[in-house]
């Protein structure tokens, strides 16, 4: 048995699956459930979203410059999903998801209450590269569920159950592996009992 080769196309799997809250300049705001999410940059701290120009979103996106990423949980998966196939332009997703509107710090976007990690944004750049645009932004402000916070006062976003998506299903996430550098640690230890 080898490798099969396929046609090119997105096979980074799996990937955060996230909720974004988003407003118009009126104030009127929607949930729109992203895959294609991530970090840019540490400092000055930058996320990515793409976003297709056809979503109710989009427009909101671009004439606001703001959005909130809101960290999902395997509690939120029925939620996730929901704001991804329904569009803002039939219902309100807050509503019909039960999901609740928090004031957020810097933005005028709400955050979800319910979502582990809340993510404020502010968009520097917006790139249109075919079937999606990304927007490049700023971030603001991070906010984090106390209830997620380990007895030494670390955040433990394992605590939260969070989920990913690979190729239209949602997983939740196994037990942990190793921390950053373990491999590196344990060679020393080995090294140095010899």
């Amino acid at each position: 048995m080898g490798k099969i080769e396929w046609k090119p196309g997105n096979m980074l799997y799996p990937l955060p699956v996230v909720m974004v809250t988003v407003a118009d300049e009126a104030g009127n705001d929607n949930i729109i459930t992203v895959a294609w999410a991530g970090t840019v940059c540490t400092n000055p701290p930058m996320v990515s979203i793409s976003v297709r120009p056809e979503r109710y979103s989009y427009t909101m996106l671009c004439d606001t410059k703001e959005f909130v990423i809101n960290l999902t949980t395997e509690k939120l998966v029925r939620a996730t999903d929901y704001c991804g196939v329904k569009s803002g332009r039939e219902v309100d997703k807050f509503k019909e998801t039960g999901l609740t509107r928090e004031k957020a710090s810097h933005v005028g976007v709400p955050m979800i209450k319910e979502s582990p990690v809340c993510i404020e944004c502010r968009v520097r750049e917006i790139k249109e590269l075919g079937s999606h645009s990304t927007f490049v932004a700023d971030v603001l402000a991070v906010h984090v569920d106390d209830k997620y916070m380990d007895e030494k006062g670390k955040f433990d976003l394992a605590l939260a159950n969070p989920i990913v998506y690979s190729h239209g299903e949602y997983y939740g996430l196994g037990k942990k592996l190793g921390t950053f550098g373990y491999s590196i640690r344990k060679q020393r230890k080995k090294r140095q009992k010899k």
